[in-house]
């Protein structure tokens, strides 16, 4: 049994700089591969109707489901755009049922436990449209691998400062014992990188949003990814600004993909 981390707000209405407040923090368990963090809206606790959209929010090699929080205030975030924010962590498993390694199966637990889990524990809106998963580094990986494999299950999806080629970076960041070494299994990694994901999606399944600091290691695959889904015809929003791999960029860059998600929830 492993730990589900529930952030129950008690927040009034919070202002633009996403200030800390006060919220309590309950504790349930269920059977899961992974520590879960779970922030609602503050008027969450004071209704017994109310129902919300769900954002997956994923986070980077190293980090767990914590991450987020130490990079932004989740409650306040919750709050501020009226949805559910789900933070599972990612073992750094890039999101994918690992070839290499048969018991890291995180795609299916994404998809086949976590997802009902949510859905049969809060108030949540349990349909595509009132779902998105996006994350940072290789959470961005994620939320594009699952939303674009799992049209079905999340409509809205987003990556910044995505690892969406891996490609380019072997041996880094445990891939090769998720994938096998690169030099070893050419078709597994090529197989299992975003980019090459664009010539199978249909246009129109998802709402698509995605970044990246013109400064980041990153940010050439991102421009290459925008590229191939342009070529392809399938419509996105992708954002360039200064910065870099860190938190500092990160907590800008939440905010016009919770702006687009909420656009998408609330006004389609």
């Amino acid at each position: 049994m492993y730990r589900i981390i529930v952030s129950l707000a008690l927040l009034g209405v919070v202002s633009s700089a996403m200030a800390l407040t006060d919220y309590k923090v309950n504790t349930v368990n269920i059977p899961s591969p992974a520590d879960v963090s779970v922030a609602v809206p503050a008027d969450y606790v004071d209704s017994t109707a109310a129902t919300y959209p769900v954002v997956y929010l994923l986070n980077g090699h190293g980090g767990d489901n914590h991450s987020w929080a130490a990079v932004i205030n989740l409650d306040s975030l919750a709050t501020v755009y009226r949805t559910i924010i789900v933070c599972p962590a990612g073992l750094n498993s890039w999101y994918w049922n690992a070839p290499a390694d048969s018991t890291l199966r995180m795609e299916d637990y994404m998809v086949t436990e976590l997802v009902p889990w949510v859905d049969s524990s809060f108030r949540t809106r349990p349909e595509a449209r009132y779902r998105a998963i996006t994350g940072l580094s290789m959470g961005g990986h994620g939320g594009l691998w699952l939303g674009l494999r799992h049209p079905d299950v999340w409509k809205n999806v987003g990556s910044t400062s995505g690892g969406v080629d891996i490609r380019p970076f072997p041996g880094r960041w445990n891939m090769d014992s998720r994938l096998g070494k690169q030099s070893e299994n050419r078709d597994v990694w090529e197989s299992h990188t975003v980019i090459n994901l664009v010539p199978e999606i249909k246009a129109g399944a998802n709402n698509i949003i995605m970044d990246c600091g013109t400064g980041d290691f990153f940010y050439e695959v991102n421009n290459n990814l925008h590229r191939s889904l342009t070529e392809h015809g399938i419509g996105h929003t992708y954002l360039t600004s200064p910065g870099v791999h860190n938190s500092v960029y990160w907590r800008r860059s939440i905010v016009p993909q919770m702006q687009f998600f909420h656009s998408h929830f609330y006004c389609d």
